[in-house]
């Protein structure tokens, strides 16, 4: 999947996941540059990263208390290989990752949060399905990724009581909003 020996590196940081499942938690969130997708509500700057060395990456996070690891971008998965998830398990972090859904999922990731845009998708699995709801056909994404785990969070604030009336007439569905810029954290 990956043809350098370096990954564009958009931030590396330590904060409280802010959504889906695991909001609350402690991570380390690595952030890649770059994406296969081009969403008018993404908080990411893609031109801007850092090349760094597997070795490098794995010894930033590792500097962190936290041994959860929130893989994100862009699209990770465009980056996210086999070698550097291997540096990432041998420093103890569970690794959690963020993706649109376009790209298969390497081996050795242990939570997938699926957050699909367009299709096509090629991902294989999904623990978790977090939907930037935007009026969009919801059921059919949910029929496509085979998981109990169904969130709807509004599209940077601005449809909180649409994504609520949703939910509560399709309660398979629950609500995650961005914690972490409620609370004014990273």
């Amino acid at each position: 999947m990956k043809k350098t020996d370096t990954y564009r590196v958009n931030e590396i940081f330590y904060s409280l996941q802010g959504e889906g499942s695991y909001t609350g938690t402690p991570a380390v969130f690595l952030r890649f540059s770059g994406c296969n997708r081009r969403c008018g509500f993404c908080d990411t700057d893609h031109s801007a990263f850092t090349p760094m060395s597997g070795e490098e990456i794995a010894d930033a996070c590792a500097a962190f208390p936290a041994r959860h690891l929130v893989v994100t971008g862009g699209e990770p998965l465009m980056q996210l290989d086999c070698e550097l998830i291997r540096l990432l398990k041998a420093r103890g972090f569970y690794i959690q990752v963020e993706t649109n859904g376009s790209l298969p999922v390497p081996t050795g990731v242990d939570w997938v949060t699926c957050s699909p845009k367009d299709a096509p998708w090629q991902i294989d699995r999904a623990d978790e399905l977090k939907v930037v709801y935007q009026g969009q056909d919801v059921e059919e994404l949910a029929s496509h990724f085979s998981t109990p785990l169904r969130f709807l969070q509004p599209c940077s604030g601005r449809n909180i009581k649409e994504t609520v009336d949703y939910i509560l007439s399709h309660p398979q569905w629950r609500l995650s909003l961005q914690t972490h810029k409620l609370i004014d954290i990273r």
